[in-house]
């Protein structure tokens, strides 16, 4: 990994990193928040002397704007912005930018530069993304087994399906088993008709991957989905897995 970007200046003084705003999606449940604040400080313990602050786009508070706005009124003159979303969907297209240009109306300028999600970036999966779906799924504890669904969120959106679709062939791939992606709204079909569909065609033991960054209602109804139909383990959310905090930061760095 990396270590911070501290330049010399003419003047005898450091120029420390750019702060890194992680941006979620935020939901109702507090067990979504505490992850992503894990996260936080996993990505801030891989990368020292770099701020790492959390923010989401809605029941959570603070909201991308107002950190935004905080580190400008601070003296900051840039920031790097990282979307917590694991496909490119609306809140990539529409609600981040739109934060973004909001923190731009009032107050200091601020250089804010907005990496891709973390989700596949110009159709390539990550191997940390892959690394962080193997980890989870191995701590699942599944044993051997010949059938892998990855279950997502859901979105209409078809080009993020398509996304979705990409990790599911990388990680059934790079684990030698056939996999099905399911969806826990939005989008057919359900991890129950996954799971289904794979033993229906000879499958003994199938295993669920969990496409979620952090616990909440939709993966509490895929573990109960998934499991009522037989499958032999479901994996947690990615939430601070360092695999995860590795492909933050390489997002990161890939801004230059």
């Amino acid at each position: 990994m990396r270590p911070a970007r501290v330049t010399p200046t003419d003047a005898g003084a450091v120029e420390v990193a750019a702060p890194v705003v992680l941006v979620a999606h935020g939901s109702r449940d507090p067990r979504a928040a505490e992850a992503i604040r894990a996260l936080a400080g996993a990505v801030a313990a891989a990368r020292p002397g770099t701020p790492v602050l959390p923010s989401w786009l809605d029941h959570t508070e603070p909201g991308p704007t107002a950190v935004l706005r905080g580190l400008a009124a601070a003296g900051h003159p840039r920031a790097v912005l990282v979307p917590l979303l694991l496909t490119a969907a609306y809140h990539r297209k529409v609600d981040i930018p739109a934060a973004v240009a909001a923190a731009r109306e009032a107050g200091p300028t601020l250089d804010v530069r907005i990496t891709d999600v973390l989700g596949p970036a110009d159709g390539t999966v990550d191997g940390c993304l892959l690394a962080g779906l193997r980890q989870r799924l191995a701590a699942a504890e599944p044993g051997r087994f010949d059938a892998l669904v990855l279950a997502a969120a859901g979105t209409r959106d078809p080009r993020a399906r398509g996304s979705v679709g990409r990790v599911a062939a990388a990680l059934g791939a790079s684990l030698g088993v056939p996999t099905r992606v399911s969806y826990a709204s939005a989008a057919p079909p359900a991890v129950g008709v996954a799971v289904a569909k794979l033993r229906a065609r000879g499958a003994t033991r199938v295993a669920v991957a969990a496409y979620f960054l952090a616990p909440g209602l939709f993966h509490d109804a895929v573990v109960a989905d998934a499991h009522a139909a037989g499958a032999v383990a479901v994996a947690a959310p990615l939430t601070d897995v360092p695999a995860l905090a590795d492909l933050v930061l390489r997002r990161v760095d890939a801004t230059g």
